[in-house]
């Protein structure tokens, strides 16, 4: 696979702010433990962040396909299909 990446400063800056806002999930999850919160609000906190999580994954699979991926392709290096549907399993 391609792996000179070159991501817009929109994307970076949209992936980190995401990324920043996942963190402070994370850091609130475990204030919420340390605070002795409720089991069920604690899991639901951790399952907005899994979806966060997911949700990001995704989009950076989508612009890896429609970038990397299709350079690649462009190139005959076929293998990134294989690499490609790897990353698929993974995210599931």
């Amino acid at each position: 696979m391609n792996k000179d990446v070159i991501r817009t400063s929109l994307e970076k800056k949209s992936y980190t702010n995401r990324l920043n806002r996942i963190e402070g999930q994370i850091r609130g999850i475990n204030k919420m433990i340390e605070d002795d919160r409720n089991c069920a609000d604690i899991l639901v906190q951790i399952s907005a962040v899994n979806s966060a999580l997911k949700s990001l994954g995704q989009e950076l699979l989508e612009n890896h396909m429609k970038t990397c991926m299709v350079n690649d392709i462009k190139n005959e290096r076929l293998e990134s299909i294989d690499e490609v549907m790897d990353l698929c399993r993974k995210l599931v």
